[in-house]
């Protein structure tokens, strides 16, 4: 994982992780992949069928098409040493999800890790960081809550009583969190994130007496195509930009999800909220570039 430690092998680990064509998403795949897990790759961009809800955020960063698809990023996961197989689901829609984990049943037998990603904030970015909830629209508390905390209630009841089955599992929840400082001029995005916390936290103590753990794991900052594309730079170049010199990438993320896939003991840490750049000291792993960047704090 770091350069002086051998990555995890997870070459017996089957796991599904939702949103993953890009972001967050699309790095923790990918990593899991480097581990050598079979990785199912959710989301809605498909190379020829791209998602139609991100125009707004396109625009504002003058991208003519959007960034990524569940095709790349498995081909990624296939690529970095694992096994990527690419699933189109909308996560809104139960019957997709459900469809989603009969598939994985039928073909694996088995399911070790879900990775809630799955989230429609970026629908509504509008460029604007801060503003009073009541200058805000509510498409906010929509694209948040009903396409993003839901979306994580939603795979987590599909794959929670396979988990309690098999007497193991881990449902990792990727979120914001900074020790519950309130994240100022964003009620809604705060809102969303403190409730899939929250939801990580509950659906933990409700699983423990059956062996299967639930953790949220917060990232920083992180160079996502998005950001990316706001600052007019790509992966290669990103070092050139000083507004960019607290970011880490996404595979940082993933990194941190490969270590908690691969602790035997990860029960002890099951129930907690888990900031990328603590885990990165705890484990020993870095960025893709030798560094470990600190947690991110408000």
């Amino acid at each position: 994982m770091s350069m002086h430690q051998p990555t995890p092998s997870l070459s017996h680990c089957v796991a599904i992780v939702t949103g993953a064509s890009r972001g967050a998403g699309r790095g923790i795949a990918t990593e899991l992949g480097a581990a050598g897990a079979t990785v199912y790759v959710t989301g809605r961009s498909q190379r020829h069928r791209p998602a139609t809800t991100y125009q707004q955020i396109q625009s504002l960063s003058n991208l003519e098409q959007l960034p990524g698809s569940i095709e790349q990023t498995a081909e990624e996961v296939t690529a970095a040493g694992g096994h990527g197989v690419a699933v189109a689901c909308d996560h809104t829609d139960e019957e997709q999800v459900r469809a989603l984990f009969e598939r994985v049943r039928a073909e694996q037998g088995r399911l070790d890790v879900l990775v809630n990603n799955a989230w429609g904030g970026h629908e509504t970015f509008d460029g604007v960081f801060k503003a009073p909830f009541w200058e805000r629209s509510m498409a906010n508390w929509d694209a948040m809550m009903d396409r993003g905390v839901r979306n994580h209630l939603l795979a987590s009841r599909h794959a929670a009583p396979w988990f309690v089955e098999q007497g193991r599992g881990l449902i990792v929840t990727t979120t914001f969190w900074d020790r519950d400082r309130y994240m100022a001029g964003n009620l809604f995005y705060d809102l969303a994130k403190a409730s899939m916390t929250r939801m990580a936290c509950g659906m933990a103590e409700e699983l423990r007496a059956h062996n299967v753990a639930s953790v949220a794991v917060s990232p920083g900052w992180m160079r996502t195509e998005f950001v990316l594309a706001g600052h007019q730079t790509d992966e290669a170049q990103w070092q050139s930009v000083p507004a960019l010199a607290r970011t880490e990438s996404p595979r940082y993320l993933g990194r941190a999800v490969v270590a908690l896939a691969s602790d035997p003991n990860i029960m002890a840490q099951s129930g907690q909220v888990l900031r990328v750049g603590d885990l990165a000291r705890v484990y020993g792993f870095t960025d893709i570039d030798g560094r470990v960047p600190p947690p991110f704090e408000i």
